[in-house]
């Protein structure tokens, strides 16, 4: 979610934005295969899983 940004048009900050507004995500889940498979069965407006791929190698490096 530290990607949002409503003036950018990248993949991520759409996805980010996106996710925000969705009810349903688990925003605080820490589990990568929690919001994966809540991704693939649930989110419409991610046209690829590689752009939730490249959030969460971000999110993880921000992690260490």
């Amino acid at each position: 979610m530290t990607e949002r940004n409503d003036n950018s048009s990248t993949a991520l900050a759409q996805f980010a934005n996106s996710a925000f507004f969705d009810q349903s995500f688990p925003k605080q889940s820490q589990d990568y295969d929690e919001i994966s498979n809540y991704l693939e069965l649930n989110a419409g407006y991610l046209p690829s899983m590689t752009i939730f791929d490249q959030a969460w190698q971000q999110y993880l490096e921000k992690m260490e």
